[in-house]
């Protein structure tokens, strides 16, 4: 009998699996937590903290996504089974729409600035771009292209928060923090041609108007893209266009460009 119930005990001691305690760090705050998941232009890791998604890169090597988070963040990460499933809806909303929605993201290791500059670019629509003075504008602050370029490429969480919607000032695709081939990759997957929107940049034509309603956009607005070449009208920047007797338009805003 008593052989009996010490078999039964020794039954208990299990060995806990591999993924218990990666688990209970990352449900503690004791370090975050990161998956792989599918995005609009390949695999991503995404990391998360208890205040939200906070750190999010192509996935590759997992060694070496951890080493740059700890460098970047300074924190803790392991990988874990599942992302939080409070969140798994708006995460996979986010990367399915182009649209940050209600999905949490944890700002803590960017400067005030540089989240301010974060979160005015989730304004920008899925398959549309604007350029760094744009942002610059937007943030109360059109002399500081040159920072807002830094906070773009140190935002920790790409693709939910879409730099790679902002341009150069002269129309091309410009740098990228996961290089500029991923940046062409995903607004590709939004359904911008962006080999069309560099050549119109190289033959000068930076806003374009329609003779109907005498309005000029970015080209890649999309009250811009309904206009037919028909009514389509180019202008090199705001002055010409402005002289021209047209008005920007309220949902785009291409008011830099007479700057």
């Amino acid at each position: 009998m008593m052989d009996t119930v010490i078999e039964g005990l020794e039954a208990l001691g299990t060995t806990a699996p591999h993924s218990l305690m990666p688990s209970v760090l990352a449900a503690t705050g004791l370090a975050d937590g990161y998956v792989r998941v599918p995005g609009p232009s390949g695999d991503l890791f995404v990391a998360f903290s208890p205040d939200g998604v906070s750190w999010i890169a192509p996935a590759g090597n997992g060694a070496e996504f951890e080493a740059a988070f700890r460098h970047h963040v300074g924190r803790d990460i392991v990988p874990v089974a599942t992302f939080p499933p409070k969140w798994q809806r708006s995460l996979d909303r986010a990367l399915q729409t182009g649209r940050l929605g209600s999905l949490p993201v944890d700002l803590r290791s960017v400067s005030p600035f540089q989240a301010e500059v974060l979160r005015a670019i989730t304004a920008i629509p899925p398959g549309e771009v604007r350029p760094y003075a744009w942002v610059a504008r937007q943030v109360g602050r059109p002399g500081a292209v040159r920072a807002v370029g830094t906070a773009m490429a140190k935002n920790p969480v790409p693709v939910v928060v879409p730099c790679h919607r902002v341009i150069r000032s002269d129309g091309t695709v410009g740098n990228y923090a996961y290089g500029p081939e991923m940046k062409r990759a995903l607004l590709t997957a939004e359904g911008l041609d962006v080999t069309e929107m560099e050549a119109e940049a190289v033959a000068g034509h930076r806003l374009t108007g329609s003779d109907t309603t005498h309005i000029y956009c970015y080209p890649s607005c999309h009250h811009a893209r309904r206009v037919t070449d028909k009514h389509r009208v180019w202008f090199h920047d705001a002055a010409q266009a402005s002289a021209a007797g047209y008005r920007p338009c309220k949902r785009c805003l291409p008011l830099e460009a007479a700057a």
